[in-house]
């Protein structure tokens, strides 16, 4: 029964408040397929609430979702009440998506962040003879879930640096921080050849073309887009080489380093550069603190399996 406090609210609000861990989009499909009721009517999700109503709602099992907790293991290098700073592994979703649905880094993130949460409103035990003084509480929620705050995503085959935040302020503050570039981002690939210039920067415009594949890639009337590129070490027919975007297009590192005809290794998207993995690891990362404004660095080094790489040149 909805309360005077709770009277004047949306419905939809109200149930993502009393239900945090079920996502907004899945609230909204319960309520458009008739599993939310109002009265024992059919709802709406801008339903204001009004004293004394009687709020039903049956949850079923349905498609899991980013807010699904999973126990996968997260290299964690910092964490505060704020954000956490994490190394994504190669080969991992930052998002599930339509086909894939479990195994992801939110899924990852949303296990770790609630799992006390939810482990403190488990159901209170009782005999087994003995029925549970409040039956409904067989399926209970915590009162507020921290849901992953997915400042910046990282290719699924790419590794490295993602700083996540925990609280909707630090979302917000940091997304305003790296759209305005106050944020350092740098990334370690191997790519093919040996690269001639010690450093420079690739310029190309960047465009979606639908009708061909791969559709990110160098075009006329793309936005404007450039990298800046240093070399590290020479080894064979392999650089290594430092990458640090200064725009932000969709597979900008990929598609810049294929144009300059130094593809990166394992890109099988863009070229046949030959390795077992994408050679492409986010390696630093730097930012101001979005709630004590000091500024924070982080280094991840080279993961066993690229280091093999140019180990072998």
């Amino acid at each position: 029964m909805i309360d005077e406090k709770r009277a004047g609210g949306r419905l939809d609000q109200f149930l993502a408040s009393e239900l945090g861990a079920l996502s907004r989009m899945r609230i909204a499909n319960l309520i458009a397929a008739g599993a939310c009721l109002v009265n024992r009517g059919e709802a709406r999700p801008g339903y204001h609430l009004k004293p004394d109503d009687l709020i039903e709602i049956t949850i079923g099992d349905g498609p899991p979702t980013s807010m699904d907790g999973e126990p996968i293991a997260l290299e964690i290098l910092y964490e505060d009440s704020h954000l956490l700073v994490v190394v994504k592994p190669p080969g991992m979703l930052v998002h599930p998506t339509r086909s894939v649905k479990r195994g992801t880094l939110a899924n990852a993130l949303a296990y770790h962040l609630n799992r006390l949460q939810f482990e403190e409103t488990a159901p209170a035990p009782h005999l087994p003879n003995q029925e549970p003084e409040n039956p409904s509480s067989e399926i209970r929620y915590p009162q507020s879930v921290v849901r992953p705050g997915i400042v910046h995503r990282l290719d699924r085959d790419t590794s490295g640096l993602m700083v996540i935040a925990r609280t909707q302020r630090a979302l917000s503050i940091l997304s305003r921080h790296f759209n305005r570039r106050l944020v350092r981002k740098r990334y370690t690939a191997l790519v093919e050849g040996r690269m001639s210039d010690d450093a420079g920067a690739i310029s190309a415009p960047i465009g979606r073309d639908p009708d061909h594949k791969p559709h990110w890639r160098v075009m006329d009337d793309g936005k404007a887009a450039e990298t800046r590129f240093r070399v590290l070490e020479r080894r064979g027919g392999v650089t290594m080489i430092e990458l640090e975007p200064v725009t932000g297009r969709t597979n900008q590192l990929r598609i810049h380093c294929a144009y300059a005809g130094h593809a990166i290794l394992g890109d099988r998207l863009y070229s046949n550069a030959p390795a077992e993995r994408l050679c492409l690891h986010a390696s630093e990362l730097a930012f101001h603190h979005p709630a004590g404004g000091e500024w924070m660095e982080f280094y991840s080094p080279l993961p066993a399996d690229i280091m093999r790489v140019i180990n072998d040149e």
